[in-house]
Parts: structure tokens; C-alpha cells; sequence
């Protein structure tokens, strides 16, 4: 089965979305206020629309994919906004990485207006997009949640209902403590090995099903050790990410001093100037004094 779907917000892992959308036979309305990115997706086969409202109103879903709780408010509520198209009932899917207070509200206002919110933040990046393979963690009502599986079955292969609104954007959080840190630790080790005279680019393999393995280790020491930093994500995200958790560490009085640290880091190479690059560039942090500075 099919759906008819308007995608709002077409950047990197919108554009990732928009994508499997399409070759998996959806009918697409875009809206992006970068006219290229529409016309990547268009060229695919998507409909280019001229605002977040002639999106919603081709489309019994909306999904959202964008990078800050205001920008989703201004692209939801805004002028010209998906509630300005939307028909009721309408289930807006927000597969943005935003703070669940936020969330909350805006599920809340959703409601006012007849609309359903889904939160559905995703672990995966656009690689496991692209193949329909992304993990998603959503919070809303149960029915809601149930029923935006229709689309997101096409791009996730792990789907799970956390709880009510906001419950998919406290998992996100979680799961973006794991992989700050974790990016750091492979990335230490690596360098370790680097100094240390041992095939670094071995590791994964001979680690590969005890207790130190993880998909951070298999798949981005391999690229620690060539330097390959081609985007799927950015580090400045995560800077937003990890500040999030922390927000939320404050609310709920959660010592959380590794997350602190890793979040001190991130920002230091944002400051450094690497924070529009990939995830994998932190290996630049562990060049240290005596090796080369950042790039």
C-alpha cells in the first residue's frame, strides 16, 4: 500500500527520506525553502510545492524534517504553514531531533487545530534511510503512532512507541548520549592504535561480536584511519543534541559528567571550525599538541 505523503524540509536527511519515499511507490509533495533541494527530489518523481500548506493539502501525512523546535513551529504553524492545508485528522510526523518540552506543545497545538502529532526522531542517518533500514523511536497517542507506520515502515526497519508525546524525542536524546560518546571512544582508540604500531584498520574485525563491538566501531574506525569525513551528519547537530540532554539531565537532577565532557568537546571543534563537518572529523580532536593542529 501507498501513501500519499508532503515532506517538509528536504536537506540531507530529508532529502535521504524523500528518496525512499518515492522508489518505494509514495506519491511526494516537497517544500523546501532551498529550491535545489525540491528539485533533487522532483527529479525523482516528487511534486514541488510552493509552501508547507499546498504540501498538507495533497497529503493524508506530513513529515517534517527540520533543525530546531521553532523552525517546526514557523513551518507548522506559521504563515502559509501545514496547518494552513492540512484537512483534520491530519498525522504530521515530526522526524526532527528537538527537546521533548517542546514537543509536548506543540502536539498540544496540533490538536487544537484537529491535527495528530507523531514525534518520530530517527537513529541511522540518510545511509540506513536510503535503504529503509533507519531505527525510530516515536511518541504519541498509541493510534497515531500505529497509523504512521503505514509510511515510516517504508524507511525504518525498527519502529518503536515510547510512550506519549515526547517519549520518541527523550529517547533520541538518550541515544545521542550513546553515540556522542561512543564517537569519542572509537575514536580515541583508534588513535591509540595509530601511536601504538597496531593495523588499526583491523580492529573492527578482530573485535567483531565480543563485548566492545558496536555498528560506531564497524563502521567509522575505517574512516578514522583514512580521514574519510564525507557527510551524514554534522557535529554541530550533535552539539545541539548533547546541549539537549543536558537540559534535560538539569530538569530531572541527572549527574551525567561524561556527557558534559563529550558535549565541552564538540564544542571545541565547532569552535575550531569543523562544525558543518561529518561526525567523523572528532578524530581531529585527538591529533593533539605534538601532532598535526586542526585542519
Amino acid at each position: 500500500m501507498t501513501e500519499n505523503v508532503a515532506l517538509i524540509g528536504a536537506g540531507a536527511m530529508g532529502g535521504a527520506i524523500g528518496t525512499r519515499l518515492l522508489e518505494t511507490g509514495n506519491s511526494l509533495a516537497v517544500f523546501d525553502l532551498d529550491p535545489q533541494k525540491v528539485a533533487k527530489l522532483v527529479a525523482k518523481g516528487a511534486i514541488a510545492a510552493g509552501s508547507a500548506a499546498e504540501a498538507a493539502t495533497r497529503s493524508d501525512y506530513v513529515i517534517t524534517s527540520l533543525n530546531s523546535p521553532g523552525i517546526v513551529r514557523t513551518a507548522v504553524f506559521g504563515e502559509a504553514g501545514v496547518a494552513d492545508g492540512a484537512r483534520p485528522g491530519t498525522i504530521i510526523i515530526d522526524m526532527s531531533s528537538i527537546d521533548p518540552v517542546a514537543t509536548r506543545q506543540l502536539s498540544e497545538d496540533a490538536k487544537a487545530r484537529g491535527l495528530r502529532w507523531v514525534d518520530s526522531p530517527l537513529s541511522g542517518g540518510a545511509p540506513k534511510a536510503l535503504v529503509g533500514e533507519l531505527t525510530l523511536m516515536a511518541g504519541g497517542d498509541t493510534a497515531d503512532v500505529e497509523q504512521a507506520h503505514n509510511v515510516l515502515r517504508h524507511v525504518a526497519s525498527n519502529y518503536t512507541h515510547m510512550g506519549p508525546s515526547g517519549a520518541g524525542q527523550t529517547t533520541k536524546l538518550i541515544n545521542q548520549v550513546l553515540c556522542g560518546l561512543g564517537f569519542l571512544a572509537v575514536a580515541e582508540a583508534t588513535q591509540l592504535a595509530l601511536d601504538a604500531g597496531v593495523d588499526a584498520a583491523k580492529i573492527p574485525q578482530a573485535l567483531k561480536g565480543g563485548r566492545a563491538d558496536s555498528a560506531i566501531l564497524q563502521e567509522y574506525m575505517p574512516r578514522f584511519v583514512t580521514r574519510d569525513y564525507r557527510r551524514t551528519g554534522r557535529i554541530d547537530n550533535m552539539v545541539k543534541d548533547l546541549n539537549g540532554a543536558l537540559d534535560l539531565a538539569r530538569a530531572s537532577h541527572t549527574s551525567m559528567p561524561m556527557t558534559a565532557l563529550c558535549a565541552e568537546i564538540h564544542r571545541m571543534l565547532t569552535a575550531a571550525g569543523l562544525g558543518g563537518e561529518d561526525q567523523a572529523a572528532v578524530m581531529e580532536f585527538f591529533k593533539g599538541p605534538n601532532k598535526e593542529q586542526f585542519q
